[in-house]
């Protein structure tokens, strides 16, 4: 159902994307990438300098930059006819701005996920003002090479868009903290990055193939008057690492919706 693609805009997100479809066996000759800052997509795929003058495509997935959709769209809504499927992975843009500039659509979807689509781990939220459930299921279809697709309702979509959009600079960000805390404190500087980057990797493989949540893993790792447990508590105590997470989710998904207020204008 969705079997023709064009990709205006190939930045990192959606180069990102194609390197996992290609990866997960995709027949290139199924997308169409038009970017005029790129003159080879991922897997040196040809890409566009600008859009192609006609075409029909039943897929059209837009990686521009959200500030530059009001300009885009008229170029692309002529690409896009009563059989077209726009995707957008423009932070902040809501389904009604995206029907204002593609009216004609078949429907229009929301698609977050994040970098980790170019290994097939990403969370993928998606959230669609159609009804149409074969749709859907071609939509899931299509992004589940990609990593785990989960529909959402748009308004909860600013909050997704903080935790799995976001999440990953977060995650970076404690990693590097690791490791610079292991170096003030007096391992190697590489010696402390190798450190934290193996063990975050070897903890979170270890939470995905568990049936315990990640909370349970903590305290059985943790053992009472053990090493563990002292570092959790400076971690716990007046729930800091907590607040701290609600602060940054809330700072971000809280941008998110400034950004939709503002396109909505």
């Amino acid at each position: 159902m969705l079997e023709s693609i064009l990709i205006v805009g190939c930045g990192n997100m959606a180069g990102a994307m194609v390197e996992g479809w290609l990866a997960d066996g995709l027949n290139p000759s199924r997308l169409t990438i038009v970017d005029p800052l790129r003159t080879e997509g991922p897997g040196g795929m040809p890409v566009l300098p600008a859009l192609p003058e006609d075409g029909t495509f039943d897929a059209v997935l837009l990686g521009i930059k959200p500030q530059n959709l009001a300009e885009a769209a008229p170029g692309i809504a002529a690409l896009v006819g009563e059989g077209t499927t726009v995707l957008s992975l423009l932070a902040g843009i809501e389904l009604a701005v995206l029907q204002r500039h593609f009216p004609a659509a078949r429907a229009r979807v929301r698609v977050m996920p994040n970098l980790a689509v170019a290994l097939g781990k990403a969370p993928i939220a998606l959230a669609t003002d159609s009804t149409d459930e074969a749709l859907a299921a071609a939509v899931v279809g299509l992004m589940q090479p990609l990593g785990t697709p989960e529909w959402i309702g748009e308004d909860k979509f600013d909050l997704v868009t903080a935790l799995a959009g976001s999440g990953p600079a977060f995650v970076y960000r404690f990693i590097d903290a690791l490791g610079a805390a292991a170096t003030r404190l007096g391992l190697p500087e590489e010696q402390a990055r190798r450190l934290a980057l193996a063990m975050v990797e070897g903890a979170s493989a270890l939470a995905a193939a568990s049936p315990h949540d990640p909370g349970k893993l903590a305290d059985m790792v943790a053992s009472k008057g053990g090493v563990t447990r002292a570092g959790l508590d400076v971690l716990d105590n007046g729930e800091a690492l907590g607040r701290v997470v609600i602060d940054t989710l809330r700072a971000a998904r809280d941008r998110s919706a400034e950004m939709a207020r503002e396109a909505r204008d």
